[in-house]
């Protein structure tokens, strides 16, 4: 048995049981992963795979278990190098975050730059996504941390540390109508139409789940993945924009006004996701503190090992 065999056999797994993507992805070729597997079966004599002719169709009970350790011990492999940098250079590294664009764009500009000053030597990677992307960007290991709203919590695999709160204001042009309305209703909002997330963002449930109790129907027009995009349809005079109130900068969006509408939607709470059973390098530490100052390495470590529940915001 080897780590080779490990990773194609979870490469296999991750890519649909189809072998030829699995082959593609780790960039070799389809016979030789066939034939590792093959030979971790025969070694562990059991079969990982049940299969209808050449094709893998699923995984049989024996194989659940055997995946679900492989990937355990590659996890620790991964972890065995993180120590070894750390200890080795401890300043000096990567740090990949996922996040949704407006966390990228609102929030985390002055937390990198605050952190680049202190580990001139890490090596920033950033990655813009949907909520669902950011967690299985982060439960799969592509990067150290996921930061969003919605979905992280839905993986098991997962670590989540609530942030901070926030809620919604409606972007409106200079001298918009309903900017004289004191205070702002949601029927009020109905007359117009309106620019908001996509249905991938659960804050969108919650800007439906509004309406939808006082049996109120949005006239929602166009849906976007971030708030830039989302201003500069309500700049056109396409609709009024429901978006985060982080996302309006009195400065940079002159022309617009954000009414509050915190009185109309639930809050949303952001979260920072952490896989778990992973070697943290002590600068992913500074970066969480950073971000959000009440995660001490202490509070961090406590709350991966499970010995403490992390109370909601």
């Amino acid at each position: 048995m080897n780590l080779q065999q490990l990773k194609y056999l979870c490469a296999v797994v991750d890519n649909g049981l189809n072998v030829s993507d699995a082959a593609e992805a780790l960039y070799t070729s389809q016979p030789g992963i066939s034939k590792q597997i093959r030979q971790l079966e025969d070694e562990l004599g059991l079969r990982v795979f049940v299969r209808q002719g050449k094709r893998l169709t699923s995984l049989t009970p024996a194989g659940e278990v055997v995946v679900a350790t492989a990937r355990r011990a590659l996890r620790e492999i991964a972890n065995l190098k993180r120590v070894a940098d750390e200890f080795r250079s401890e300043d000096a590294g990567i740090l990949g975050i996922a996040t949704t664009h407006t966390q990228a764009r609102y929030v985390l500009p002055r937390v990198l730059s605050r952190f680049a000053v202190r580990f001139p030597k890490v090596r920033l990677i950033l990655h813009q996504g949907n909520p669902v992307q950011v967690a299985e960007q982060t439960s799969s290991g592509e990067v150290d941390v996921g930061i969003a709203t919605e979905s992280l919590g839905e993986y098991s695999e997962l670590t989540t540390l609530p942030c901070y709160r926030w809620n919604r204001g409606v972007l409106v042009p200079k001298g918009h109508a309903l900017a004289a309305i004191r205070p702002l209703t949601l029927e009020a909002l109905t007359k117009y139409p309106i620019v908001t997330y996509d249905f991938s963002f659960t804050g969108r449930s919650a800007i439906n789940a509004a309406f939808a109790a006082k049996g109120l129907e949005p006239n929602v027009v166009l849906t976007a993945l971030d708030a830039d995009v989302i201003k500069t349809y309500v700049e056109l005079g396409m609709g009024i924009g429901i978006v985060a109130k982080m996302a309006y900068d009195a400065q940079k969006d002159a022309g617009f006004e954000m009414l509050d509408a915190s009185h109309l939607f639930a809050a949303s709470t952001t979260r920072l996701a952490l896989r778990k059973g992973v070697f943290l390098r002590g600068y992913v530490y500074d970066f969480i503190e950073l971000f959000a100052p009440q995660y001490t390495r202490k509070v961090v470590d406590a709350a991966l090992a499970g010995n403490a529940p992390v109370d909601e915001l």
